[in-house]
C-alpha cells in the first residue's frame, strides 16, 4: 500500500528498520572506499569539490545487496523493486557546499545556493542552451542515509508533483509518448517550477540511519546548503539513491 504522505506531500519517510541499518553500514564501508579513490574523485567531484555526485557509483548487486547484506526494508509493498536493480547513486556532500565551479555562471551558482538546486529528475539539460528533454522517466526515488548527519538534508517541495503533473499533461496532451522525448520542455518546466516555489512548502527531510525516504518521481527536490551548525562525520554526509527507469511513459505521467 502506497503511503498517504507520498500521495499528498510528495514524499514519505519510512520508520527506522534494523534491516535498513545493516544495509547502510555495509554500504557505508564501500562508500568510504569509493570516495577515497582518486579516479572516482576526479570523475565525480563537483561544485568546488563539495559534492561527490556518484551516479551509479555504489557497488550493490542487481538484487540491491551489498557486502553480503540483503536489500530489504519497509519500502516493500509500497514500491516495486525491479529484478535487475541499477547501482545506486552515492551522493556525498562536504563542508562548504555549495562551492562554485570554475566558469560557472552567477545565475547557476545562486540557484544552487538559494534554491537548493531544486529539480525534477528525468528532465535532462541538453545542448548549449540547456534545453530540457524527458530522457530518464524514473519509477520512484528511494533515499537511504548511510551515516548520521544533520548537514545538507534532502529538500522536497510538498505537493509539487501535482503541479508538475498538471503542467506536463497539458503540454504533452495529444502527442504520442514516442514524441515526448523530442519536445523542448524548458519553458513549461520553469513556469511550473516557479509555481511550486510560490505555492508549495519547502521541507527539509532529515533522516537517521535505519530510516529511508520515498520521493514521488514528479516531485521537485534538491539539497540544502551546508550550514555553520551542521554536523557530519569526516567522510561527509552520505546518501544512497535508487531511481530505476520505467518504460511506460503514460503511467509515469499519471503517477501510477
Amino acid at each position: 500500500m502506497v503511503s498517504d504522505d507520498l500521495i499528498t506531500r510528495s514524499f514519505a519517510v519510512l520508520p527506522q528498520d534494523p534491516r535498513v541499518a545493516d544495509w547502510a553500514r555495509a554500504a557505508l564501508a564501500e562508500a568510504k572506499k569509493i570516495t577515497a579513490d582518486p579516479v572516482q574523485r576526479d570523475r565525480w567531484l563537483r561544485h568546488g569539490k563539495t559534492w561527490f555526485v556518484g551516479v551509479d557509483a555504489l557497488t550493490n548487486g542487481p538484487d540491491g545487496a551489498i557486502g553480503g547484506v540483503a536489500f530489504r526494508g519497509p519500502w516493500e509493498g509500497q514500491i516495486a523493486i525491479p529484478a535487475d536493480l541499477h547501482s545506486a547513486q552515492l551522493s556525498v556532500v562536504y563542508p562548504g557546499y555549495p562551492g562554485r565551479d570554475t566558469g560557472e555562471s552567477d545565475a547557476a551558482f545562486r540557484y544552487r545556493r538559494d534554491r537548493d538546486a531544486a529539480h525534477l529528475d528525468g528532465l535532462l539539460a541538453e545542448g548549449p542552451t540547456k534545453q530540457r528533454h524527458l530522457r530518464e522517466p524514473h519509477a520512484w526515488i528511494l533515499g537511504i542515509p548511510l551515516n548520521a548527519a544533520t548537514a545538507s538534508p534532502l529538500v522536497v517541495w510538498e505537493g509539487s508533483h501535482e503541479i508538475i503533473r498538471e503542467a506536463l499533461m497539458s503540454e504533452l496532451a495529444g502527442l504520442p509518448p514516442s514524441m515526448w522525448g523530442d519536445l523542448d520542455l524548458t519553458e513549461v518546466y520553469k513556469d511550473a517550477r516557479n509555481e511550486v516555489f510560490d505555492l508549495c512548502e519547502r521541507t527539509e527531510v532529515r533522516l537517521k540511519p535505519g530510516q529511508s525516504v520515498i520521493v514521488h518521481r514528479l516531485a521537485i527536490h534538491g539539497v540544502a546548503p551546508w550550514t555553520k551548525d551542521a554536523t557530519a562525520p569526516a567522510e561527509g554526509r552520505m546518501m544512497a539513491y535508487f531511481r530505476p527507469v520505467m518504460s511506460d511513459l503514460k503511467a509515469w505521467l499519471r503517477g501510477d
